[in-house]
């Protein structure tokens, strides 16, 4: 049984020496430049040798939004991967995001991202872009308009069925009465939220128009719902800074409403954890942004398309308080 064993060890060494020497022989040619692309990409250098390409963002964002922050920390590490020059905008106003998406067209980038939340207004600046030759993902909102509009593929969740879900989480949990919070007016995503919630929700729903622009007119129209209709025993958010104000309304109306919310962030993770909030639906912005930069990429270096041109989906997850805990690490460096 020795000798045996020796044998092993003696044909085990010969193998790790050619081993050895073929990988040697491969880092002085190719292995060592990946290598040293690799440390370059952990720089936040380039990876890539391709030319210097600029691509722009342009969403629906409005100022402050600690989602769209997660959405353009991964947009701009796949471009310092990448050798992209990322360019970002965004507006609220339909119109006006319009008006940035044509500025980027007349500065001749050569890879557009836009959302279409506002997708009337979107329409025509879009299809510009691709008459142009500029090729466009369209990111996070507008999955069924994407194609129709000329872009090459979407990249994000499919809002009704992230509804849905939330809908069968809450029947889960035994609530028979909830309210859906619509933060932002004429955003076709943040409907298809409440609508999924909706069709699943074996209860009641009731859509809650708020002003997501003035966050003490948020608080104070969820706390005036509460205080009017005692039943309601779960509170919707469309966002995760809307939240903690939505936890602050509740505890202002005397009412024992869980609040739960789409989207994921530090303060989101932080409040899982606690148990002021009941369950979180991510849809990893992180990824979204990412994504969109690396598949724009790949289509201007090799006409690739991750998906054949259907959506991409990057949710919907529901994150719990045990969810959220494996998270933390990620949530705190803005990654999720």
């Amino acid at each position: 049984m020795a000798r045996v064993r020796t044998g092993v060890r003696a044909v085990s060494a010969v193998l790790a020496a050619v081993l050895g020497a073929t990988l040697a022989g491969c880092s002085s040619t190719g292995g060592k430049r990946a290598e040293e692309r690799a440390a370059k990409a952990a720089q936040g250098r380039a990876a890539v040798d391709t030319p210097r390409w600029t691509f722009a963002m342009v969403t629906h964002s409005g100022d402050g939004d600690t989602f769209w922050d997660i959405v353009q920390s991964g947009a701009k590490q796949a471009a310092a991967k990448d050798n992209i020059k990322f360019l970002y905008a965004h507006d609220v106003e339909g119109n006006k995001q319009a008006q940035n998406v044509q500025a980027m067209i007349d500065q001749k980038v050569d890879g557009l991202i836009v959302t279409l939340a506002k997708p009337d207004a979107m329409k025509d600046v879009v299809a510009k872009a691709a008459k142009a030759g500029i090729p466009v993902i369209t990111v996070n909102s507008g999955s069924d308009k994407s194609k129709d509009f000329g872009a090459l593929t979407h990249i994000g969740q499919d809002e009704v069925i992230a509804g849905e879900a939330v809908g069968e989480q809450l029947n889960a949990r035994g609530k028979k009465k909830a309210v859906c919070v619509l933060h932002e007016q004429g955003n076709v995503g943040h409907e298809q939220r409440c609508e999924g919630v909706k069709k699943s929700f074996k209860g009641d729903l009731e859509n809650l128009y708020v002003e997501g622009t003035n966050m003490p007119n948020v608080q104070s129209s969820i706390e005036a719902k509460l205080q009017s209709d005692k039943d309601i025993d779960a509170v919707v958010t469309l966002g995760a800074p809307f939240a903690p104000t939505a936890v602050k309304a509740a505890q202002q109306a005397g009412s024992k409403a869980e609040v739960d919310t789409f989207d994921l962030n530090a303060k989101v993770a932080d409040a899982l954890q606690k148990g002021t909030l009941g369950f979180a639906v991510d849809q990893d912005p992180y990824l979204q942004g990412y994504e969109a930069v690396d598949l724009l990429w790949l289509y201007r270096y090799n006409r690739d398309m991750l998906g054949g041109g259907r959506p991409v989906l990057t949710g919907p997850q529901i994150v719990t308080k045990d969810d959220a805990k494996t998270l933390a690490e990620y949530t705190k460096r803005g990654t999720r």
